[in-house]
């Protein structure tokens, strides 16, 4: 099954082909054709975060050129088509809606099926998109955005919430750090940049909730020390700050994740979001789950951020199983991801 993935949830413009029929034999072992993105960073970065009705106009202009890219970089035409996959939810609606209408509206001239996509879901399963990928059932850390979630995967929307941010996400508490550092927006990659040039253990910040017994998380609490410690300290030692707040965000999350997978005799981890992306992250991560029998699997890096391949992905699993083909539509700008159905 030949599926076109359309990613509009926020301020990247996604957009990919997966063929399901390759296998383990194929030169092609993963079924991905091609894909293609364009980000919006350059044009929100003037307004220190993204403004919705931007970011919906941007992906009106992007989506089509991009499907047109990737047809022609895989060698295929829409009438080679099989199903269409687009993020459903959650995100922006404008955004969404731009996405979705594009789904919808090819997917009727083409008389083919359209399936919207949890976005957190195509995150979750990119991992998947590789020459190693984990087999089921595994615990996922989802540090994607405005999410951070531990789940327990026994399939495809088989989904059980294990832990959740209470507050803010990992990946807002690093962007409101940065921007507290005056390295603005987005500043997750710019943070752990200047972060590798500091001396985490120059100044010592609070590991919110690591000790709670559960495996939920805070981060208000970290974005709130570090603010204090930039108004004592001023910003000549920001890029100590910026270590030290980096390896108290790392500490909680490896140390959370490994929890979980103890609690759920897990050996496999995926973690998948954004912050996925984080070079000290995932060294620790690798070398404590290492000690402990456990593996952990990364998407590549250029799917970390959001990306069309993973709902590419996604939404072949679940044409696959006839999920899809009411060309009616409604976008879920929130969407709890543990009531998603399985297939």
């Amino acid at each position: 099954m030949l599926v076109l993935g359309v990613e509009s949830s926020c301020d990247e413009t996604g957009v990919a082909l997966y063929d399901s029929a390759h296998g383990p034999s194929s030169s092609l072992r993963t079924g991905l054709l091609a894909h293609a993105l364009y980000s919006q960073i350059a044009m929100h970065n003037d307004y220190g975060g993204v403004v919705p009705e931007l970011a919906s106009r941007d992906h009106i202009r992007r989506v089509l050129p991009l499907t047109r890219q990737v047809l022609a970089e895989s060698g295929r035409t829409l009438a080679d088509i099989d199903g269409i996959a687009y993020t459903q939810g959650p995100g922006l609606a404008g955004a969404l809606l731009v996405g979705a209408g594009m789904a919808r509206a090819l997917a009727f001239a083409l008389n083919i099926p359209a399936v919207g996509v949890h976005h957190l879901e195509g995150h979750m399963l990119s991992p998947l998109i590789s020459d190693t990928p984990p087999e089921f059932p595994f615990v996922a850390l989802l540090v994607s955005g405005g999410h951070t979630q531990l789940m327990l995967v026994s399939g495809v929307g088989r989904y059980t919430l294990l832990g959740e941010t209470l507050d803010d996400a990992a990946g807002e508490a690093f962007d409101k750090t940065a921007q507290l550092l005056g390295l603005g927006y987005p500043g997750g990659p710019a943070l752990s940049k200047l972060a590798a040039t500091g001396d985490a253990s120059r100044f010592t910040l609070p590991r919110p909730m690591l000790n709670s017994g559960d495996f939920d998380f805070s981060f208000s609490g970290l974005k709130t020390a570090v603010l204090t410690l930039v108004r004592k300290q001023g910003l000549e030692q920001a890029a100590d700050i910026a270590a030290a707040f980096q390896a108290a965000a790392v500490e909680v999350l490896v140390r959370k994740s490994l929890a979980a997978c103890a609690h759920s005799s897990a050996t496999r981890l995926v973690v998948a979001g954004g912050v996925g992306a984080n070079t000290h992250l995932r060294e620790r991560l690798t070398r404590e789950a290492a000690a402990r029998g456990i593996s952990v699997f990364y998407p590549r890096l250029e799917f970390c951020t959001d990306n069309g391949a993973m709902i590419a992905y996604a939404g072949a699993q679940r044409l696959a199983h006839a999920q899809g083909g009411d060309l009616t539509f409604a976008v879920k700008p929130r969407w709890e991801l543990a009531t998603l159905d399985a297939v």
